[in-house]
């Protein structure tokens, strides 16, 4: 397993790599950030951001949403995956946050996770990004790199994994890292064919160096 000192070593690098790395939903309050998250589950942050204006453009917060034609919210984000089931949830969300959090988001992870649609990552996502609240965010990117430089078992579950890099990364760059390891996954250490033979982390990483068969990981 990769040590902490070392893991640590290969982050300082990657946050080289990506300097401005920062989330990519389009949004202008914390409400629609929370509504693009809960968007952005097995789809693309880019499909999310084609989506959304018009989305936000109509029921731009929890008040209008909540009380929106659910046909009409489908027919707005009728271009994302899944868009039947998440028109329900976003609506369901909004009218929670009417009825027990009189339209604003709660600061608490917990609470957060009781808003439909609203799992343990989006919770980290809205409370990092909108409030600053420290948090990792474990996506499928996060998980990958992970289980490639070997921090974690390659079955370890996602909290395993959240846990594990809250442990190694100091808390005053939880969100931050987050973002520079997903701009690392999505853009560098890509599911299908990473670029490994270019890799400057390549001498920390059991995955790359067995891939390319070149030495001991």
């Amino acid at each position: 397993m990769l040590s902490k000192k070392r893991f640590l070593e290969a982050l300082a690098i990657i946050f080289e790599m990506f300097p401005e790395a920062k989330g990519e939903l389009h949004s202008k309050t914390p409400f629609q950030l929370l509504i693009a998250t809960i968007l952005s589950a097995q789809a693309t942050d880019k499909g999310v951001n084609k989506a959304t204006p018009a989305l936000f453009s109509a029921y731009p917060d929890a008040k209008s949403l909540a009380v929106a034609d659910i046909s009409s919210i489908e027919s707005k984000i009728k271009s994302i995956g899944l868009f039947h089931t998440k028109a329900k949830n976003i609506k369901a969300a909004a009218k929670m946050l009417m009825e027990d959090f009189d339209g604003e988001l709660p600061k608490d992870k917990v609470l957060l996770q009781k808003l439909p649609g609203v799992g343990r990552k989006t919770a980290n996502v809205v409370l990092g990004d909108a409030y600053g609240i420290p948090g990792i965010a474990v996506d499928t990117h996060l998980d990958r790199i992970a289980k490639r430089l070997n921090i974690v078992p390659q079955k370890a579950s996602v909290l395993d994994v959240e846990k594990t890099l809250m442990r190694y990364i100091p808390e005053e760059k939880w969100v931050t890292a987050h973002h520079h390891l997903i701009f690392f996954g999505r853009y560098h250490c890509t599911a299908k064919n990473p670029n490994c033979e270019n890799c400057p982390v390549l001498s920390y990483c059991k995955f790359g160096q067995e891939r390319l068969g070149g030495f001991d990981a």
